[in-house]
């Protein structure tokens, strides 16, 4: 198979070259790819996001050779492995949390504050669609990137983003499309899962589940962003239901800017 490049992603008759940075990049070979799973989906998973203000999933974000192109790539990257799910950290600092599965005998260790790399050059033809659709401006591009890897046991509990961020935050679905579900709170909270401070949000009881299809983009902007938690709900049943003898697997990657 003939190796694509960054340029392949973009070139057209009236936008033959994009950038001289495209055209360095290394190629990475594509493997055949696994056919995502195809849901069937009533009216309300189709209309949900318009209940929720500030809230847009933008279907076929990207097309699915550059989605090949970005698993391939994250795949042949180091992963963190200190969570039940995969993870993958671009920008700033994070916090590695110490092995669960460490004997009790052992010296108690501490969570670890970890510089990650920059985000990376292959990502690229993705900050393009970003800048093209005015989703984030190339002047102030998006600065952190975390990658999640759910696969049938994996979700997120309810939360939201750190405020540290500002917005809009962006969830690009690969492979397989997924529910994140939005729970509506009486005001703006800033309850991350991490800070545990998440299950203090004083809750409407209003709740809308989201369809995320495969290569969509999700953007949280003013209330979606700042006044909905929202979570990867654990449902190894329904999706195995949904996949039956096949490996069920969506590939997350979440977009932020410093506020």
């Amino acid at each position: 198979m003939v190796q694509p490049s960054l340029l392949d992603f973009f070139s057209s008759p009236s936008n033959p070259k994009v950038t001289d940075r495209y055209e360095k990049c290394k190629p990475i070979s594509v493997k055949p790819r696994q056919a995502p799973i195809i849901c069937k989906r009533s009216s309300h998973h189709v209309d949900a996001a318009a209940q929720i203000s500030g809230l847009s999933v933008i279907p076929d974000f990207i097309s699915e050779r550059l989605e090949d192109f970005l698993l391939v790539f994250l795949e042949n990257q180091s992963w963190r492995t200190d969570l039940a799910r995969r993870t993958m950290h671009f920008g700033g600092t994070y916090c590695l949390m110490p092995d669960p599965k460490q004997e009790v005998s052992e010296p108690q260790q501490k969570p670890e504050i970890v510089a990650a790399p920059p985000i990376p050059p292959e990502f690229d033809a993705l900050m393009q669609l970003f800048f093209k659709q005015g989703i984030y401006d190339s002047l102030r591009p998006p600065q952190y990137c975390i990658v999640n890897e759910y696969k049938a046991a994996h979700g997120i509990s309810a939360h939201v983003e750190n405020f540290t961020f500002g917005e809009p935050v962006c969830s690009l679905t690969l492979h397989d499309g997924d529910h994140m579900r939005f729970h509506e709170l009486e005001m703006a909270h800033d309850g991350s899962v991490r800070s545990g401070k998440s299950r203090l949000a004083k809750r409407t009881g209003r709740r809308v589940d989201v369809w995320l299809p495969p290569r969509s983009l999700a953007v949280l902007r003013g209330d979606a962003r700042y006044k909905w938690q929202h979570e990867i709900v654990r449902s190894r049943t329904g999706r195995m239901a949904s996949r039956p003898g096949k490996e069920w697997k969506r590939t997350s990657l979440t977009f932020r800017v410093k506020r």
